[in-house]
């Protein structure tokens, strides 16, 4: 059912401020938010590139997802706290990375499912910017990016199964389509992506574009037990060839890069080749980080579907949100070998 008019969306402790636009069977609710800017600076998200994220929530709700918090801090600011429970930090504490380099490995099924209680609001409660085309359009100044990358996806996919009823994320591209010059990059996990290549192709000729695939591992079964709603790795492969075919800068994101779970040799090496055999122009590694909003909803899962690495996971992140250097080095050697006898040029980045 669709609701233009002011519905409201039921909650706990009473009705969202905001229009209810859309409602499922499966449970999915989608939620008008109203908003005064989209970009997001380096400055506020201590990263190097400039952000943007059509929705808040995702329904893809992966059990690693380090942006649930975005959704509870929209809540809070409507003086909903208590929708969100994100439960403990599990006793992590500082900010040292652990020194413990893990030994990859892995590990078979052992067949079981995880058991999750009813899906939280970060992935059942999507809210909806529907006026960020209009912003962007508005308050835009290339000069204020600095030349530094404007990245659409950062928290939440962009091409999510939102975009397909709301088409927010076509929206922003059609006002970056007026302008020249700027560099930007989209981070997604959905075959949808492949619906805007003609304004991907556009934009690739106006701007310094690069698109991201994100996929962390080849196995569909072994995926459905970390990221149940996701679209499976051969569609992202035909996603990411179709792009590719279509001229557009087009690589992998291979994150998050799970210890013991998906860093194996043969495994790496098998993404590697299969986006090299798509069309991938490069590859981009980046190892898991568990921040306490992941830590809630990943460490479950973990717990049931790999118990023998829930002791190790405790002590390699025991100091914070990151690996020890050691591994980061460690998956940084492998992937380049990986990536060198898949035949990516040496040093090869998104553009």
């Amino acid at each position: 059912m669709t609701h233009e008019a002011q519905f409201r969306l039921t909650l706990e402790e009473g009705a969202l401020p905001w229009p209810l636009l859309d409602a499922r069977q499966r449970g999915t609710s989608f939620t008008g938010l109203p908003v005064r800017r989209v970009l997001n600076p380096p400055a506020t998200t201590g990263m190097r590139f400039w952000s943007l994220n059509p929705f808040v929530g995702c329904e893809f709700g992966c059990s690693y997802c380090y942006a649930r918090d975005a959704h509870r801090w929209a809540l809070e600011r409507r003086g909903k706290a208590n929708e969100v429970t994100m439960g403990t930090s599990l006793g992590v504490r500082g900010d040292r990375a652990a020194s413990r380099c893990w030994s990859p490995t892995s590990p078979a099924s052992n067949g079981r499912r995880a058991t999750l209680a009813p899906r939280p609001p970060f992935e059942s409660q999507i809210l909806i910017k529907r006026d960020a085309p209009r912003v962007l359009a508005r308050t835009l100044d290339p000069a204020r990016l600095g030349g530094l990358p404007l990245v659409i996806g950062s928290a939440t996919d962009p091409y999510q199964p939102a975009e397909r009823r709301f088409r927010v994320t076509r929206g922003i591209l059609e006002v970056l389509a007026g302008f020249q010059g700027l560099h930007i990059g989209i981070i997604t996990k959905s075959p949808l992506v492949v619906r805007d290549r003609d304004l991907l192709g556009q934009l690739s000729r106006q701007h310094r574009l690069s698109v991201h695939i994100s996929l962390s591992a080849l196995d569909p079964d072994l995926l459905r037990r970390l990221e149940p709603r996701t679209p499976t790795p051969n569609a992202r492969l035909r996603a990411l060839k179709a792009l590719a075919d279509a001229g557009i800068p087009v690589g992998l994101m291979l994150a998050p890069v799970l210890p013991g779970i998906t860093d194996g040799k043969e495994q790496l090496a098998a993404l590697v080749q299969a986006a090299r055999e798509a069309g991938a122009r490069w590859v981009r590694e980046s190892a898991l980080r568990l921040n306490p909003a992941a830590r809630t909803r990943f460490l479950p899962v973990l717990a049931a579907e790999f118990p023998e690495l829930v002791d190790r996971y405790t002590q390699a992140y025991r100091y914070g949100q990151n690996l020890s250097v050691a591994y980061a080095a460690a998956l940084r050697r492998r992937m380049e070998a990986l990536k060198e006898s898949a035949g990516f040029p040496p040093d090869v980045a998104p553009r």
